[in-house]
C-alpha cells in the first residue's frame, strides 16, 4: 500500500519532492504546507490535495499522515528543519528531513535522538550515492576489487569563476560565512563516508577568490579538507562554490583506490571506471585500461526520485530503524564532520576528531 505523505515546504525542493512521489507507487501526497499561502495553494492545485498554512493544522487534519517531508529552508538552507521535523516526530510520524539535517548540530543531535525516542522513522535526502555508478562502484568494493582501501579523493561543488560571480543576495547565504560549508559539504562527506566508513580526524585549509574579498562577500567558499578514516586510509574532500571551473571528472568525481583496484565515479550519475591492480614490475607511465560503465543517465534530478523511494521502501519493508538508508544518524554523521572542518579552520587548521555518535541502540555514545 502507498504510504500517505504530507510535505512541509513548497517552494522548490518542496516541488520536487511532490512530482517525485507523483510518479511512484509506494507514495500518496495527501498534503502540502506553507507559511505562504500561495505556494501552498499552488502545489495543492497542482497535485490535488488539501493544502495547509501551518503544520500544526496539517497534524490535527490529517489523521492519517504516516511521513512527513520537512523540506524548508533557512540560513544556510537548514535554520527551518529543527521545528516542524520535531512536531512531526512529536506527533509519531516518520520523518524525511531536506539536506543538512540542520544548521546547529545541537539540533540535528536533538532530531537523531528524539527520533530514537519516539522510534520513528527519520531520513535525510542524502542523494548523491543514490545512483547507478555508486551502485557499481559498491559492487566493486563488496566483492573485494578494491582491496583494502588506501585513499579517496574527492572533488564536488559549482563551477563557476570570476565572470559569473553573483554576490549572495538572500538572507539564508548573504553575511553567513560558512554557508557552502554548512548547505553542501554534507554531500560529498555522505559519499565519502559511504564508501569509506567513518571519518576520525579531520583539518581544514579554506579560502575565497579574491573576486569574492573585492565585493565584501564573507563566505568561507574554498574548502580543502584532509581527513582520516577509521580504517587508516587518507582521505581529501575540495569544494568550492563557484570559485573556478572543475577539469577532469566534471563538477563531481570521487576516486577511491585500494590494494587490488581503484574505481572513479565522473559527474555523479553519469560513469564509473575501474582500474585493477596488475601484477609484475611497475613501469613509469604504464597504466591499466579501465573497465568503463556508462549509466546513460546525464540528468541529476533523477538522485531525488531513487533517494526518496530508498525511503519508502525501507519503510514499507519494516527496515530496522538503525539499518535504513541515508538515515539521521548518518546525516547527524556528515553534520559532525562538517562542524569540525568549521572548528578546525576558525583554529588555523588544527586537527579536529567530531563529535562522536550515538551508538545504535541506545548503547554508550562510540563512533
Amino acid at each position: 500500500m502507498a504510504l500517505k505523505i504530507g510535505i512541509v515546504g513548497m517552494n522548490g525542493i518542496g516541488m520536487r519532492h511532490a512530482e517525485c512521489y507523483s510518479q511512484d507507487p509506494l507514495a500518496q501526497v495527501l498534503a502540502v504546507c506553507d507559511v505562504v499561502k500561495e505556494r501552498a495553494d499552488k502545489a495543492a492545485d497542482k497535485y490535488g490535495v488539501r493544502a495547509y498554512y501551518s503544520l500544526k493544522d496539517m497534524l490535527q487534519h490529517e489523521p492519517d499522515l504516516e511521513i512527513i517531508d520537512v523540506t524548508t529552508g533557512g540560513i544556510d538552507n537548514g535554520s527551518w528543519h529543527f521545528e516542524p521535523a520535531m512536531q512531526a516526530i512529536e506527533a509519531g510520524k516518520h520523518v524525511l528531513i531536506e539536506k543538512p539535517l540542520a544548521n546547529d548540530i545541537r539540533e540535528g543531535r536533538e532530531l537523531v535522538r528524539f527520533a530514537a525516542e519516539k522510534n520513528v522513522y527519520l531520513g535525510c535526502n542524502l542523494n548523491h550515492y543514490f545512483t547507478a555508478p555508486a551502485e557499481k562502484a559498491r559492487q566493486y568494493m563488496d566483492s573485494g576489487d578494491i582491496g583494502e582501501t588506501v585513499y579517496c579523493l574527492h572533488k564536488m561543488g559549482f563551477n563557476g569563476g570570476e565572470d559569473m560571480y553573483n554576490a549572495p543576495k538572500s538572507p539564508k547565504d548573504k553575511g553567513q560565512p560558512y554557508f557552502h560549508m554548512k548547505a553542501f559539504l554534507t554531500h560529498p562527506f555522505s559519499v565519502m563516508r559511504y564508501f569509506c566508513g567513518d571519518i576520525t580526524h579531520i583539518q581544514t585549509f579554506s579560502n575565497q577568490a579574491g573576486f569574492r574579498k573585492s565585493a565584501s562577500d564573507i563566505m568561507v567558499s574554498i574548502n580543502s579538507i584532509h581527513v582520516k578514516f577509521a580504517s587508516g586510509a587518507a582521505g581529501y574532500l575540495l569544494s568550492q562554490r563557484g570559485d573556478a571551473t572543475y577539469g577532469l571528472g566534471g563538477w563531481w568525481s570521487m576516486e577511491v583506490g585500494g590494494t587490488k583496484g581503484t574505481f572513479c565515479i565522473e559527474n555523479c550519475v553519469e560513469k564509473v571506471s575501474y582500474w585493477r591492480a596488475q601484477k609484475g614490475v611497475p613501469v613509469i607511465g604504464a597504466h591499466p585500461q579501465p573497465e568503463v560503465t556508462e549509466s546513460g543517465v546525464t540528468e541529476f534530478n533523477t538522485t531525488f526520485n531513487n533517494r526518496l523511494h530508498a525511503f519508502l521502501e525501507d519503510i514499507t519493508n519494516g527496515v530496522p530503524r538503525e539499518h535504513i538508508r541515508a538515515s539521521g544518524r548518518d546525516a547527524l554523521a556528515v553534520l559532525e564532520y562538517t562542524f569540525a572542518v568549521i572548528e578546525s579552520y576558525e583554529q588555523g587548521g588544527i586537527v579536529v576528531r567530531p563529535h562522536p555518535l550515538p551508538a545504535f541502540h541506545g548503547d554508550p555514545l562510540s563512533m
